[in-house]
């Protein structure tokens, strides 16, 4: 069966009763039809609350650097959720929402898959509780209440060629990264060049999964730097006072919402930034509500380490007080071989020696981090065509550099197949050998940073800053934002900026495009490469194969 199918077959509990299962009561949810609810803002309060003072333990899901042949990181953090449940774990999972680029383009949702799935998932995939459009929205607001400014008579001066709030979609649509705006005469608007983002690379959308108040979200809207003036001075979203309509709009997308996993367990999924050109984590809330209700919480960062773990480490980790007990990192023997050189149509064909040779980048990955102070764990996404051989050999190498590998088959048999898995990270968490801490000092000139990040992560020589962005950098600093955390934007399908440098590569130079300055979220993305911000549609899209019935029945949703 299909993901979808074996989804639609399940007969899920009302999601009162999976709320009560973590004590929060009726009158404490608000309700999306029988099985999708938010937290009311008199629970999250409580549950942030709880979550200071007795959290649960926090366990990271991470990968290795995506390919063709796929990993599952999702549905590995669901499987081990329901394992450790099945074993006497109290355990709640805390996700991101998906967003509807890939679940029309290639990649697809973010529900997981198999017998390791959280639902409803057509409703999660597609428009779930709104949170994404109202975040759309938002954004777009910001965009017309500007564009208006300038044409009442622009009061403070802004020099429309340095707007760089741009205008986002939550799809695919390469047609729209550059535009022309304004067009038609005196009254159609001040023309300017324009851009759109995909909507989880918002600002809004960080600003959304950072804020744990409404009074927090109002000043992180206030900072951000929507242009500068003609004097060459920032100018500032709060300027326009106009921040309050914004609010209102995201007054509801603040809040958590919970759903549950195929086996009935309890699952936090809440904003979706993706982890390659955005901060690749769910909504500190909904973090905060699964370490306050849980013993154990499982939650995972978009992409390999090297994207999501880093960026839920350096950035939401150090801003937000978390400290992470371990950290699961999933591999299949099948990606392995794909990063050894192995075309994907002979992947099904037993292969050693390609193993061994894509094992170089797994265990970067491993070093990366143990460079944060955390234990890892090497969770092996179990395909039918893995052979013993090469099984025994993953786990001899991972044994080699002091990690185990243990085979995980959520997909498959659902929690039966996790336990090991779910055995072996609790055995992990309770040695408390956890140390955590970021990977650079906060108060390092934004350049250092990036070096940073570039040489030990990337494994790169050194960095090549374009002229504009060791400009802008310069000017973030002369303004008050050097001690801000930073957020690369690259391609995840490389430890390095380009695709093309599968497996391992190193002694690099890692070359920064531009700079963006997200003052409002609190960090400063920096575009490595060709990254796109609104990503296009691949020539046969998922769309192809989606379709509805005269029941409202979905099929071809993966």
């Amino acid at each position: 069966m299909t993901d979808i199918e074996i989804a639609q077959k399940n007969v899920m509990d009302p999601i009162v009763k999976i709320a009560q299962k973590i004590n929060i009561s009726a009158e404490n949810l608000e309700l999306y039809g029988n099985y999708k609810a938010k937290i009311s803002f008199n629970e999250l309060k409580i549950l942030q609350e709880k979550s200071e003072k007795n959290p649960g333990k926090l366990i990271l899901v991470t990968a290795i650097t995506p390919t063709a042949a796929g990993e599952g990181k999702s549905t590995v953090s669901i499987g081990l959720a329901d394992g450790l449940n099945k074993i006497g774990k109290k355990t709640v999972v805390a996700l991101r929402e998906p967003s509807l680029g890939p679940c029309f383009g290639v990649k697809g949702g973010a529900c997981g898959g198999g017998y390791a799935q959280i639902v409803p998932m057509e409703d999660i995939n597609l428009h779930f509780t709104g949170d994404i459009h109202a975040i759309s929205i938002a954004n777009n607001l910001i965009s017309a209440l500007i564009d208006n400014h300038l044409q009442q008579g622009n009061e403070l001066n802004i020099d429309p060629r340095t707007i760089s709030w741009k205008r986002c979609v939550d799809l695919n649509d390469r047609a729209l990264r550059n535009i022309t705006i304004g067009l038609g005469g005196r009254m159609q608007g001040v023309p300017r060049e324009d851009h759109f983002t995909i909507a989880v690379a918002s600002e809004i959308m960080a600003i959304v999964c950072l804020s744990k108040t409404i009074s927090d979200l109002k000043k992180r809207i206030d900072k951000i730097v929507i242009g500068q003036n003609y004097a060459k001075q920032n100018v500032t979203f709060g300027q326009l006072k106009c921040t309050g309509a914004i609010a209102a709009l995201l007054k509801d997308v603040i809040k958590p919402n919970l759903v549950q996993t195929l086996e009935k367990n309890p699952a936090f999924v809440h904003g979706g930034p993706f982890a390659n050109i955005a901060h690749g984590c769910n909504s500190i809330n909904a973090t905060l509500c699964a370490l306050a209700t849980g013993d154990y919480v499982v939650t995972e960062a978009g992409f390999a380490a090297d994207l999501g773990a880093e960026k839920f480490l350096d950035i939401k980790c150090r801003t937000q007080g978390l400290k992470p007990d371990a950290v699961v990192i999933v591999a299949t023997i099948r990606a392995l071989k794909m990063h050894g050189g192995i075309a994907k149509n002979d992947l099904s064909l037993p292969n050693c020696e390609a193993l061994e040779k894509g094992f170089e980048n797994l265990k970067i990955h491993i070093e990366n981090i143990a460079k944060f102070g955390l234990p890892a764990v090497v969770a092996v996404n179990k395909f039918i065509t893995d052979s013993d051989e090469e099984i025994n050999l993953l786990q001899e190498l991972c044994k080699k550099i002091g990690t185990e590998a243990i085979l995980s088959e959520g997909w498959g048999k659902g929690s039966e197949g996790t336990k090991a898995l779910a055995y072996k990270v609790a055995e992990t968490v309770e040695k408390g050998n956890a140390d955590f801490h970021p990977l650079y000092d906060i108060e390092l000139p934004l350049t250092e940073k990036i070096r940073t990040i570039a040489k030990e992560i990337y494994r790169a020589k050194d960095v090549e800053f374009d002229s504009v962005a060791l400009k802008k950098l310069k000017s973030f600093e002369e303004n008050g934002y050097k001690n801000l955390p930073i957020c690369i934007a690259k391609t995840q399908n490389s430890i390095s900026h380009d695709p093309k440098m599968i497996c391992a590569p190193k002694d690099y130079i890692f070359p920064i495009k531009d700079v963006q300055l997200y003052a409002g979220a609190g960090f400063v993305v920096a575009l490595a490469g060709d990254i796109m911000t609104m990503p296009g549609l691949p020539k046969s899209p998922a769309a192809l194969e989606i379709d509805v019935d005269d029941d409202g029945v979905i099929s071809g949703l993966f």
